[in-house]
């Protein structure tokens, strides 16, 4: 047997072992739009969050001015921004459920079985512990925590998915827990680095996995 017969079986043997072993039908495509959708989505928010002249953060006890990145925390703000939040949510999740079962079909791959549910579960406990946490600081006044929080929780959720699918996903997931920390240390600036890390780093990453794996 020729050695490049033999390199050939081994590739197939390592392509049916990672089909097997790893979800492998997530669609670059659809991590580039959940990313334009945040971007909108901050966009949206950012007159919201600044259209307030002074109030109080009550966990800070002094008053501070919107033009210094601190948010307005009333109800009238918390609504609307709530309504964009789920909005972004719930658009980049029917986008990525649709086109990741249409490059499955495409592909022939199950969309459904042993490795997918592990990833699934591997996503949802941060991501369900983070956004629960995140409504307690909410509902505490916590709200220079949720920008940093959101992004460590959901990087936290994307580095156990890696194990299940692309090691983009892991690596995308490392950058979001960074860029969660370095919001913590600036938290007038929030909603920045949250556009920063659920919109341009989802476009780079989206555009890498489907310049890569969907073309």
């Amino acid at each position: 047997m020729k050695e490049t017969d033999i390199q050939d079986d081994l590739a197939s043997i390592r392509s049916l072992m990672e089909r097997s072993s790893k979800f492998i039908s997530l669609s670059g495509l659809s991590g580039v739009l959940a990313g334009i959708y945040a971007l909108i989505g901050a966009i949206a928010a950012y007159p919201l969050l600044h259209q307030a002249p002074v109030y109080q953060l009550s966990f800070g006890g002094g008053s501070y001015s919107p033009a210094a990145g601190y948010l307005d925390t009333s109800v009238s703000v918390l609504a609307p921004l709530f309504f964009i939040a789920m909005a972004v949510l719930v658009a980049s999740l029917a986008t990525g459920v649709l086109l990741t079962y249409q490059k499955a079909k495409r592909k022939g791959q199950k969309i459904w079985g042993k490795t997918s549910r592990e990833l699934l579960f591997n996503m949802a406990v941060p991501l369900i512990a983070g956004g629960l946490l995140i409504l307690i600081f909410i509902a505490r006044g916590y709200f220079g925590i949720v920008a940093p929080a959101s992004l460590i929780f959901y990087g936290l959720s994307l580095v156990g998915a890696g194990n299940f699918t692309f090691d983009g996903v892991k690596s995308l997931g490392l950058c979001e827990i960074i860029l969660g920390l370095i919001a913590a240390l600036y938290p007038s600036y929030g909603l920045y680095f949250w556009a920063i890390g659920f919109g341009v780093l989802h476009i780079i990453y989206g555009s890498v996995m489907y310049l890569k794996y969907d073309r």
